[in-house]
């Protein structure tokens, strides 16, 4: 049997590459794993070789200790890969097969799944709606950042390229579909965005940067990207997007004005989450900053989509409030000019399959957006440290140096 190495959680700010088990087509105790689904049989899933994995903003919580997962946790959810093994069960999915894997692990069968809602699935996860790969609190399934990795309900969830050397050339857009690319897309649907809207995205990272690009697919008039760091504004301006840099000029409605000439937006997305620091030179960790500064900046009757990621449990937050989640956002205000609000992981398999079609039509650059850059698996420590210090990079992992 083939060996097996990954990327693996070892407490704050220590991410070490070890070796773990080979996939098997059952869940095996381990970290994080939850007692309920200990033993859980797969024959529905298959075994992926992975081809290309990425690291993920969300990780980064995690790593920084900002969530209680345990130690030993094998990190990643961004996973494309060629199937080598097909359980008992699996009929239309097939060795061999180059697929994209949805980061939002989904039965297919349950009330959820069947209105398209697979960002909640009931059955995966005995702890709340909705799992995921290698993450805190969503039922410990094995994630990604690896060599080889176990996929379950494959005939429902798998996205399978048409043409795998086709596939393979535009293998670094590709590997955004399994979350960046689908969660940048969201967020921007979610704020409503159509032809001539003006947008306003709060965040400059690799989501931040792909809600920016989906904006735009979608026909914005205007996409403008606020952040605190220059480098990845700099990355914004490079597609075409207006920036305003948060920790020089803090007062976001003036500059969207002098952009605008009026100091609100269409619509707003929150690619930043709960780890939000205040706006201006030397500001501190301000968890609500994001939410209320959209709530002022969007007009009445706005959309705010809210892909940024909030907690229920954060050790390290600012006050105990913010540890469980609880946050002083100006809901009144929200409410007094009747905003929308869509919140919560992103359905991936909504908008994978017309993404993959944007992409190998030519029309999607999302690789180039998020300035994609390809790693070893031994250079994944790494690259987490630098991704912590700001840097205007979506890292991908070779696992098996493909880009050799």
């Amino acid at each position: 049997m083939a060996g097996n190495r990954a990327v693996v959680y070892r407490g704050a700010g220590t991410v070490t590459v070890e070796d773990i088990s080979y996939p098997e087509l059952i869940i095996r105790d381990g970290p994080g794993v939850n007692r309920l689904n200990v033993g859980r049989k797969c024959e529905h899933g298959v075994i992926v070789k992975v081809v290309v994995t990425n690291i993920c903003g969300s990780d980064q919580h995690m790593v920084r200790g900002r969530t209680t997962a345990p130690s030993g946790l094998v990190l990643g959810h961004e996973i494309t890969g060629e199937v080598i093994e097909v359980g008992r069960d699996v009929e239309f999915i097939k060795k061999g097969d180059l697929v994209s894997v949805p980061f939002n692990i989904a039965c297919g069968r349950c009330r959820s799944c069947k209105e398209r809602d697979t960002h909640i699935c009931e059955n995966v996860n005995p702890d709340r709606p909705g799992s995921a790969y290698g993450y805190v609190d969503m039922g410990g399934w094995v994630g990604g950042q690896s060599e080889y990795v176990m996929v379950p309900y494959a005939d429902f969830q798998l996205l399978k390229f048409p043409d795998k050397d086709q596939a393979m050339e535009k293998i670094l857009d590709l590997t955004m579909l399994s979350d960046i690319f689908p969660t940048g897309y969201h967020g921007a649907v979610s704020a409503g965005v159509r032809p001539g809207s003006t947008v306003y995205v709060a965040g400059a990272g690799p989501v931040g940067l792909a809600a920016a690009h989906s904006a735009q697919l979608l026909g914005a008039s205007v996409v403008i990207v606020g952040d605190l760091n220059g480098e990845r504004l700099a990355q914004a301006r490079s597609f075409g997007c207006e920036t305003v840099n948060l920790r020089e000029h803090p007062d976001l409605g003036e500059q969207i004005a002098q952009i605008l000439g009026v100091p609100e937006v269409d619509c707003a997305i929150d690619c930043v989450g709960f780890e939000a620091s205040g706006h201006g030179e030397g500001a501190g960790e301000a968890p609500a900053i994001v939410l209320n500064s959209i709530m002022q900046v969007t007009r009445a009757g706005g959309r705010l989509g809210i892909p940024g990621l909030y907690v229920t449990g954060d050790p390290g937050a600012v006050d105990e409030d913010a540890k469980i989640g609880t946050l002083k956002v100006r809901l009144g205000l929200g409410w007094a000019k009747a905003h929308t609000f869509v919140t919560g992981q992103t359905p991936v398999m909504r908008y994978h399959r017309d993404l993959m079609m944007s992409i190998l039509s030519g029309k999607a650059q999302i690789a180039k957006a998020v300035n994609a850059t390809v790693i070893s698996l031994d250079q994944a420590p790494g690259a987490y440290a630098e991704f912590d210090q700001g840097a205007s990079k979506k890292f991908v992992i070779d696992p098996h140096g493909v880009f050799k």
